[in-house]
């Protein structure tokens, strides 16, 4: 089950990065990230942060796969837990964002995805 979950958890970080990269391209999506400070599209100072998110999300995936047990696990478990860390202020962040859309959208996502992270790191394979 652990495996699944972290899976799942995968999925929504691969989903983000694919968000960041609309941004990125200029989808008028400026409303549901970094405050909404600047809605509709972003300007290219908010792009380039948008564009920095995406390794930290591409870290926190593997991290948490790996302490899923996949492929026998390939990071040190601490490497988990910041990957806790970093998704549990996201979920704060979010969910006291200025914006409605952020927490709307991207709080209740970023809920799921700390609960997930949680019990692969809790839990373990």
């Amino acid at each position: 089950m652990t495996a699944q979950i972290g899976h799942l958890f995968v999925t929504l970080s691969f989903g983000l990065v694919f968000f960041q990269l609309a941004l990125i391209a200029g989808a008028p999506l400026g409303s549901f990230t970094q405050g909404g400070r600047d809605p509709g599209v972003l300007p290219w100072r908010s792009r380039a942060l948008a564009a920095l998110s995406i390794p930290v999300l591409v870290f926190c995936a593997l991290a948490v796969l790996s302490a899923a047990g996949f492929a026998g696990g390939f990071w040190p478990r601490w490497t988990a837990w910041a990957a806790l860390g970093v998704t549990g202020c996201s979920t704060a962040l979010n969910l006291l964002s200025p914006s409605a859309d952020e927490r709307r959208v991207m709080g209740p996502l970023a809920i799921v995805m700390t609960a997930l992270a949680a019990y692969v790191v809790v839990v373990g394979p």
